[in-house]
Order: C-alpha cells, then structure tokens, then sequence
C-alpha cells in the first residue's frame, strides 16, 4: 500500500517524535509513505485573514498530489482540515475551480476533481483497519490508560469529513487505542478544543481552554493525553508548564501522540518513537519498555 505523506510545516519543525514514530507504523504495516518535496504549507495560516489566497495554496498542493494519484495523508489535523475542505470546495464548485486553476496554471498545474485526502489516523482506522493493526502487536499495552484528544479539525465539517465519525460521540481514537489492549479514558472534557487556535491573538483565553482538560486529567490516574495534531500538542505538552503555573498545580499530564503508542504495540522501543523528544514524559510507559 502506498499513500503521499503531506507533513506540513509544523511536524518537521516542533513535532519530529510525531513523525519519526509515524513513519515507523507505516513501516510495521507495509505502507509506503512517499514524499513531495515540492510540497509547501496547506494554506492554514492564511484562511482567517484571506481564504481566496489561503484556497490557492491548497489547491497548489492539492494539484501536486492529484499528478501522483495516491491518496494524501496527513499528520497535522488543520493540514488535513484544510485541503479536505478546499477539495471539496473545488470538486462542487466548478467557477471557483477555474479561477484557482488560472492561478496554478503558471506553475504548471490544474486541480482535477477527486483528490483523496485522510488524517493519517483515520487512513490507518479505514483504509488499514483495526483487525490489521492487531495482527502487527507483539506487546501488549493493558497495564496503561489513555485519554484520547480528538481535537476539532479531525471531525468536523461532516460534509467534509463524510461523517466517518460522530462529532458528538466519537469513537475512531479509541477504537484504536483499545485495539493495543489499553484503556481509553472517557472523559467531560474529551471533546473540547485545545485552544491552539486563540494562541496568537489571546494567550491567556487559549491556556484557560487546554487548562480545563490539563486539570481534569491531572486529577486521574491516566498515563498520557494522547494527541494526533501537532498544534494540539504545543498547547497540552508545550504550553502545559506555563498553564499549570497560573493555575498553581502541582503536578504534570503526560502527552504521547497515538502513533507512539501504536508503535510500543508493534514492539517499537521507545527511542525508535521518539520519546526522548517528547517534553512532558510518561516515565512509567517508557520504563516499561526499555
């Protein structure tokens, strides 16, 4: 099986364990993911300041990836976020199509309807399935509990996203957290948003909202918050040290990304995943499997 990896600018930068321990399950599963080096940002920053130019560089990628014909997977959930709504705008909407295309058609490139593109968690929940993961583990992780992050860009829009699961009631993360032999924490504030989005304008309002899930986790017996978008984790693991100062706690919330503990399943080691990358360390998931 192959798929196009589309990193994007974050992962390389601040999130090297989520890509390092990615790349490793897709290695346990016979996957191959290629990379484009041509490939730039998806558009992201742009969208709440100018969604027509944020569109183009989408689309930009989007061509890119339609002249290869694998699927697009990404890490980072507003990557995916972005490109799944700009190639369903593009597929529906055949005016707007052409105008972008008049833009990419300089470089080169045209954005042809059908363009595939998937959360790498749930290509590895869909396209791979959770009966197929299981028969990659070696080791077993039910002596550990994880609470799952779903974030907002993994779910939503259901137009979008074709509903593949429910906003409301999600269950893709902990089906394959479970599938590992671990426990998957239900919590109140499983849903909420980290607040990553608020971190440029209001610092304080974005460290309030990932603080209500830090404080309620950290009153747990839970060994990590497990996250699958890189912007996540600079609020729950990057900011978590300066959110839980003005708050005055005492203690600290673990933060893996869901491939790393897939990849301890597959009997990956720990500095195979990455985890002297991570910030806040589950010391107790680690020592397990030295």
């Amino acid at each position: 099986m192959e798929a196009l990896l589309f990193l994007g600018c974050t992962v390389p930068v601040r999130n090297l364990n989520y890509e390092l321990s990615a790349r490793k399950v897709a290695e346990a599963l016979d996957i191959t993911l290629k990379d484009l080096p041509e490939f730039g940002c998806c558009g992201f920053p742009l969208k709440a300041n100018d969604q027509r130019a944020a569109l183009i560089i989408a689309a930009r990628a989007l061509a890119q990836a339609g002249e290869t014909g694998l699927p697009l997977v990404a890490l980072c959930s507003a990557c995916t976020g972005t490109l799944s709504e700009a190639a369903h705008l593009l597929d529906h909407n055949e005016e707007t199509r052409d105008e972008v295309n008049q833009k990419l058609k300089p470089l080169g490139l045209e954005y042809k309807p059908g363009v595939n593109v998937k959360h790498f968690a749930r290509f590895l929940y869909e396209d791979v399935g959770v009966d197929a993961l299981k028969k990659t583990f070696t080791q077993k992780l039910d002596s550990f509990t994880f609470a799952p992050h779903y974030g907002c860009h993994y779910l939503k829009p259901s137009e979008v996203t074709g509903k593949f699961d429910d906003p409301e009631n999600p269950v893709t993360l902990t089906r394959l957290i479970e599938a590992t032999g671990a426990k998957s924490l239900n919590y109140s504030s499983m849903k909420d948003c980290c607040g990553g989005g608020l971190l440029g304008t209001d610092e304080n309002l974005a460290g309030s909202m990932a603080g209500q899930k830090l404080m309620e986790l950290g009153h747990t017996e839970v060994t990590a918050l497990a996250v699958i978008c890189p912007f996540c984790n600079v609020m729950y693991e990057g900011q978590q040290k300066s959110i839980l100062k003005k708050k005055e706690a005492d203690f600290k919330v673990p933060v893996v990304y869901l491939t790393q503990i897939l990849g301890l399943a597959m009997g990956y080691s720990p500095n195979d995943l990455g985890f002297k990358l991570n910030r806040v360390k589950p010391k107790d998931l680690v020592k397990a499997f030295k």
